[in-house]
């Protein structure tokens, strides 16, 4: 990895800092679960809406229509023209 410094010390990296954002993903066919990664200072609309045919998905699994888990894998992409619909999952708190 290469880090050069500007003449007042910031500092350029190719490494992009994102946040994981744990999501549902419906296809026509399969509904996928797993994390989406955003650039910091950017929305999970804002992912979905760039100009790269696929997103990247890590930790997915894929569900068949019934709920079965079909596959699981660590890195998948997902053709965004084959998407139906895209939501965060956020952490559930108990009520009491």
């Amino acid at each position: 990895m290469v880090i050069e410094f500007d003449e007042k010390g910031k500092y350029f990296t190719e490494v992009i800092t994102k946040n994981v954002v744990l999501s549902h993903i419906q296809t026509q066919t399969y509904h996928i679960r797993g994390y989406i990664h955003v650039r910091k200072d950017e929305r999970l609309s804002d992912e979905v809406n760039a100009e790269n045919s696929f997103i990247p998905v890590t930790n997915a699994e894929v569900y068949s229509s019934e709920g079965e888990i079909l596959y699981t894998c660590n890195f998948m992409v997902v053709n965004r023209a084959h998407i139906v619909w895209l939501m965060p999952i956020e952490k559930q708190e108990k009520s009491e």
